[in-house]
């Protein structure tokens, strides 16, 4: 029989060893060599240490199992012990690193990216609370960070804002999203803005709210313009961002289709198997009047300013897709994966049926 040394030997001769090729090699901006080894996959090394702030959001979760599945490892800030559990089991061992923040704190901002090449600012707030109102988070959240990145020397900084990020806008979300961004590129000049337009994906608040509150979407007679676009085509791009040793600017990432919320109201009936809601379209100022009194609770509800996005159509802008190496999904391919469960027992298993679009 064989002893253990000579099986060694044996396993070492019979597998060939990895090589490496050029493609292994990136140059950061500040000329850091990041070379990546081993099979490609969760348990490669792709060389790369990157924080995401807003880990633990709707877009954050997806980032991070994109990029801990090339083998990155990740630092995942956090505010709530239970809110970063499932990020764990997304990486190899030791390559999903908690670090408990508070966006107010900077020693713990530095602490939680003094590592890292990458960092990625997620951060965002659909809704105001007597603790955190839009500007804390979008305007001095986002700066806080920006500029403590630049002092402890990141490479790159990827900042995520909003399709309709504006300073003229008649919401102060896109407002402070826009002012956030003027913040970032003046405290990091080289930092990368991207801008995606409205997210569906499994736990998304706009195919699951469509088909749970119709009657918010029917504000503006069903006629307002907007651009979906699936969480993991943005997820994607934002990983592909990695790969590309520089790239400052901004960056569109619409969806491939201009949408009106009728139409998506009905694909949600047609999808669902249930009938078109047959709640009365509300006026804006009594659905104001309703979203004021919805303050009173302490669990968040829709807000005034969710009313006022609700009358603003998505900007007609040209995707940067092909920039990212991204071919963004239509919502009609991929809708029933998240609505089906909307369906009653007996339609469970029917047919697909979509609605005739408005030329």
């Amino acid at each position: 029989m064989l002893s253990a040394s000579h099986v060694l030997r044996v396993q070492r001769v019979a597998v060939p060893r990895g090589t490496r090729a050029l493609h292994d090699l990136v140059t950061l901006p500040d000329r850091k060599p990041i070379i990546s080894h081993g099979t490609p996959g969760y348990s490669a090394v792709s060389g790369h240490v990157v924080t995401v702030f807003g880990c633990t959001g709707f877009l954050g979760r997806y980032l991070v199992s994109k990029l801990a599945r090339m083998g990155t490892q990740v630092i995942v800030p956090y505010r709530e012990e239970d809110e970063k559990r499932h990020l764990k089991p997304m990486g190899d061992l030791g390559q999903i690193i908690s670090m408990e923040w508070d966006i107010r704190n900077e020693n713990q901002i530095a602490e939680c990216l003094r590592h890292s090449d990458i960092v990625y600012n997620l951060v965002g707030r659909e809704y105001e609370t007597k603790n955190f109102k839009y500007s804390d988070v979008h305007v001095s959240g986002a700066e806080r960070i920006a500029k403590i990145a630049a002092q402890v020397g990141v490479s790159r900084l990827v900042h995520v804002s909003h399709l309709n990020a504006s300073t003229s806008s008649a919401s102060h979300f896109y407002r402070t999203k826009a002012e956030g961004e003027e913040r970032v590129r003046d405290a990091f000049p080289a930092a990368t803005i991207v801008r995606p337009g409205r997210m569906y994906g499994c736990e998304d608040k706009f195919l699951n709210n469509m088909a749970s509150w119709p009657i918010w979407w029917k504000l503006n007679h069903g006629e307002t313009k907007i651009r979906p676009v699936h969480v993991l085509d943005v997820a994607q791009a934002l990983t592909n961002l990695m790969t590309i040793p520089q790239f400052s600017g901004t960056i569109s990432l619409p969806g491939p289709r201009t949408l009106t919320t009728e139409y998506l109201l009905d694909m949600v009936s047609s999808l669902t198997y249930t009938p078109p809601s047959s709640a009365p379209v509300l006026p804006k100022s009594l659905a104001l009047a309703l979203t004021k009194v919805a303050q009173a609770p302490w669990w968040p509800l829709i807000s005034p300013d969710e009313v006022e996005r609700r009358y603003i159509d998505d900007v007609d802008v040209p995707g940067d897709w092909e920039a990212v190496g991204v071919t963004p999904d239509e919502i009609e391919n991929l809708a029933i994966t998240y609505l089906r469960r909307y369906r009653s027992a007996e339609n469970f298993v029917r047919p697909v049926v979509f609605p005739a679009r408005s030329s």
